[in-house]
């Protein structure tokens, strides 16, 4: 599902930065969460959440952690908070009165979130959608239709009429960037801007009768008038010639016009995310533990292996089996992790660009222009398709992390932005049609396999566009299969934990002995 805003390269692509399993599910559910405690103006008493039957939370909510985040965003928590998985025993310590319902409800989307909440005998209900990568869409509150993305702070102004004196009131102020009119009872007027309507302004407009403000959870704003140069692949060779021009460049354009910042600040925000990509190597390469896990510890054998020379000779690949393996394990172990573009996919890109950057000796800004590089590649996956498994996919992950590695991977050789697209349309070429089935429903294996296998196709694809390989089909067209491929994907394939692997009798046998040690939220 195409996202309907420009994406950015730190909202949509490279980010969060979380800790748990999955970023559709832990993430998102803890920016829906923080949305959900700001509608009801904090703590809520009580919260009923409902799933659907028909999507795929019925059957992930609590192994994929959007129980774990949905609970630690209800209490106000960020997304890396430590605490988030105990935010199960802290709501309840909390006083907040839980209820998850599974039911059909016939959502379109499948990672639909329906909340209904409580607080002093008041109750408000709100309806979001996780679309992967961490992204959110608010599509409903109180039962009047609206659209937030989490990147604006939001008055919610309830008001008495029909709403249409108050937004009059409203919308010739520069300082709003949106101001909008919905639902019939109640009505709602919403502001959209980068800062909240203060308490004199709303006392100001007569007919409101009640006001909630929603924070802002997304880390890059939008803002009224906001343009970018250009928002496809095709859209951006036409710019400039990009067999003259690094991708990165391109990646610079966009994320200044997309943020409104400088290009020094778009590095530097670049920067903090590739420490936290080298703090978690360095973390995983040390040791991770916890206890709902499938695959033990398995780098430090590989590093040793490699280490004195009995591995088969892979160059950069082996480096990056390792950096990939390291960043799984601290992801499996509820470490801190970016999301690149998904938590499922954490490793496929920063790590090979990591290892890869080591290799050639590359300086530190050369290293962030490669970041930058696959962060454009995910903005045209996020505007043509999807990053979310549960949409289309490991080939919506992995695959898109594939294509992004290769990218940089091409930048950091030295080569240009038609290199770099060429990589990518060949790396998800490579993965058009791949099937999500996690093992014992969890975000381990064959994940851990397949952004393994993702270093390997970008690697083989960056060097084959560098010696011209024809890629034949263009990376936008490439895309556009890739999105018809997720709407024709059974749903059983698509991280619902119902088809493939996930239903064979050893990952079912897995899945039975974690519940009984206790492991798993479904046990009490």
């Amino acid at each position: 599902m195409p996202t309907t805003l420009p994406p950015s390269i730190f909202n949509d692509v490279v980010g969060p930065v979380m800790r748990g399993p999955s970023s559709s599910h832990s993430a998102a559910s803890v920016r829906i969460g923080r949305l959900a405690r700001d509608l009801c103006g904090g703590d809520p008493d009580s919260v009923l959440i409902e799933f659907d039957t028909e999507g795929s939370l019925a059957t992930t909510h609590e192994s994929q952690g959007s129980d774990m985040g949905l609970f630690g965003g209800l209490l106000g928590w960020e997304a890396d908070d430590a605490r988030l998985p105990e935010s199960a025993a802290a709501l309840r310590a909390a006083g907040i009165q839980l209820e998850i319902r599974i039911a059909t409800l016939h959502d379109p989307h499948p990672n639909t979130y329906r909340l209904t909440l409580q607080k002093g005998g008041v109750e408000h209900r709100l309806v979001a959608l996780s679309t992967g990568g961490g992204m959110i869409e608010v599509v409903s509150i109180d039962g009047a239709p609206v659209t937030l993305y989490g990147d604006n702070d939001v008055t919610l102004l309830y008001v008495r009429d029909d709403g249409r004196t108050t937004a009059l009131a409203l919308a010739a102020r520069a300082d709003l960037d949106e101001v909008a009119v919905t639902g019939t009872k109640p009505v709602l007027v919403v502001c959209k801007a980068q800062a909240f309507l203060t308490e004199a302004e709303v006392a100001a407009l007569p007919a409101v009768s009640r006001v909630r403000r929603l924070g802002a959870v997304l880390p890059v704003r939008s803002r009224k008038g906001l343009t970018v140069p250009f928002l496809h692949a095709g859209e951006m060779v036409a710019t400039a010639d990009p067999t003259q021009r690094k991708l990165s460049e391109y990646a610079l354009d966009y994320e200044c016009a997309r943020g409104g910042i400088d290009r020094p600040a778009v590095l530097a925000q670049m920067s903090r995310i590739l420490t936290i990509v080298r703090d978690g190597v360095k973390q995983g390469l040390l040791g991770t533990e916890y206890a709902d896990r499938i695959l033990p510890r398995q780098s430090h054998r590989f590093a040793a292996l490699l280490e004195t020379g009995k591995l088969l000779d892979g160059g950069i690949l082996n480096r990056a089996i390792l950096y990939v393996t390291a960043l799984m394990e601290v992801k499996s172990s509820m470490g801190v992790i970016v999301a690149a573009p998904t938590a499922g996919s954490c490793a496929t890109f920063p790590a090979t660009c990591l290892a890869a950057a080591e290799a050639v000796g590359a300086s530190e800004e050369v290293t962030l222009r490669a970041m930058l590089a696959a962060g454009l590649i995910g903005v045209f996956v996020a505007t043509r398709s999807s990053f979310s498994a549960e949409v289309g996919g490991c080939q919506a992950e992995t695959g898109a992390g594939a294509a992004m590695a290769a990218a940089a991977l091409v930048e950091l050789a030295g080569g240009t932005a038609a290199q770099g697209l060429s990589a990518a349309s060949h790396a998800l070429q490579n993965v058009l049609g791949l099937v999500c089935d996690p093992i014992a429903n969890r975000v381990e294996a064959p994940c851990l396999g397949r952004n393994i296998a993702g270093a390997a196709n970008a690697i083989a694809c960056a060097n084959i566009a560098l010696s011209g390989y024809d890629h034949l089909i263009p990376l936008d067209e490439v895309l556009d299969a890739h999105r018809a491929i997720s709407e024709n994907m059974a749903r059983e394939l698509r991280c619902t934990a119902l088809g493939g692997l996930s239903i064979t009798p050893t990952s079912k046998a897995i899945e039975a002995r974690l519940c009984g040690s206790g492991g798993c939220g479904s046990c009490g």
